[in-house]
């Protein structure tokens, strides 16, 4: 059993991987969603991923980015066209998960978050990122947050 979640575990990270590039690509050349991953999708190999949770990201965070800002914008202490777009993009995919995959652990959220955060963003932007999701995950999994705590 335990061998089954760390495959999952490390089907979904390369997702995530796959889709914040994605989500990048999206932000930063307003490309369709539908190309970028078809263009995903014949460039590299998802024998490996978590199909099906690379395209919830990738569709899903598109479809409600204004919320999702709007939703995480509050914590930050800039402005929002003031943040770097791969710090955007994780703080967008980690609002996303904690609102809408609540089968997923807030604290897997902000650790996968703060991974890649490390690999693509700016050197001290994993902290951020950490800070922000952190005091995110409060809100919006609060009763989570409390069971842990």
């Amino acid at each position: 059993m335990a061998g089954d979640h760390n495959l999952l575990a490390a089907r979904r990270r390369k997702a995530r991987h796959y889709a914040m590039q994605a989500l990048y690509q999206w932000h930063m050349a307003h490309a369709a969603v539908n190309v970028i991953e078809a263009e995903f999708r014949s460039d590299y190999d998802f024998g490996n991923v978590d199909l099906e949770y690379f395209q919830a990201l990738l569709h899903g965070i598109p479809a409600c980015v204004d919320e999702l800002d709007s939703t995480y914008e509050p914590l930050l202490d800039r402005r929002l066209n003031e943040l770097d777009p791969i710090e955007r993009t994780l703080l967008r995919m980690g609002t996303w998960e904690l609102r809408e995959r609540i089968d997923v652990p807030y604290r897997v959220v902000i650790n996968e978050a703060v991974a890649l955060a490390r690999k693509f963003g700016a050197t001290d932007g994993h902290k951020y990122i950490n800070g922000v999701l952190d005091r995110l995950s409060r809100d919006l999994r609060s009763v989570e947050v409390s069971a842990q705590n």
